[in-house]
Formats: structure tokens, C-alpha cells, sequence
């Protein structure tokens, strides 16, 4: 079971485009990356005062996993990912566990087009 909170902040859907893959026209042409961000914290001082600086503050995670998709170029999205899970950990104390959805939406694979891939991992403290 798991030792962190129940409670989750989830921001969904972020889209960026990036130049990310093992394939050269992944890096020459580039695509969008879909990512999702689900933060367990204890949200209840948050809830119970209204106080944003209790929380977390979302345009942060979206500005972390921007610069990340955005920038250096890797071969795996699963490198992505855990670049952006390491961040929001480092960057936001109050979240105990993260987990991080990186898709490629539309991806080829052996003539077919796929509705996507992705990779989820999941980091705690």
C-alpha cells in the first residue's frame, strides 16, 4: 500500500511540441507531446485555509514540463518523463509522490497509425 497521500493535484493534457525519438525524422520534424501531471500532497491545509501557497501552483508544473519538452532533445520519452517527475519533486516540497504520463499521440508503428504511445512512471520521496 501506498505511504503517501490520497489526496492529488492533477494537471492533464499539457501539449508541447518537441524533438524527441529514435527515429531521425522524429528529431528533424519534430511532434507534439501530450503530458500529464498527478501529484499526491496533503491538500487538506489548502482546502482549509484557501491558501495557494499551501498547494501546489499548477502554472509551475506546466512552465517545468514545458522548458523540459521543449528543450534538450533525448532519445526517450521516458527520459521526459522522469525529468519532469524530478522537478516537480524538487520544485514543490508538499508533493510526496508524482506520477508522469508522457504520449507521442498518432504514432506509426509497422504501417499502422496508432492513436498513440506513452510511457507512465510513477516517483516518491
Amino acid at each position: 500500500m501506498a505511504a503517501f497521500s490520497r489526496d492529488k493535484i492533477i494537471v492533464e493534457g499539457m501539449t508541447f511540441f518537441g524533438y524527441h525519438g529514435t527515429l531521425e525524422a522524429e528529431n528533424d520534424l519534430g511532434q507534439p507531446f501530450v503530458v500529464s501531471v498527478t501529484m499526491n500532497a496533503d491538500l487538506r491545509p489548502a482546502g482549509e485555509s484557501d491558501d495557494l501557497t499551501k498547494s501546489v501552483d499548477y502554472s509551475k508544473v506546466h512552465d517545468a514540463a514545458k522548458r523540459i519538452v521543449e528543450g534538450e532533445r533525448v532519445a526517450l520519452i521516458e527520459t521526459v518523463a522522469e525529468r519532469i517527475a524530478s522537478a516537480v519533486l524538487e520544485d514543490h516540497p508538499s508533493v510526496e509522490a508524482v506520477t508522469v504520463r508522457v504520449k507521442k499521440p498518432h504514432v506509426r508503428l509497422g504501417g499502422t497509425v496508432l492513436e498513440g504511445s506513452a510511457v507512465e512512471i510513477l516517483r516518491e520521496r
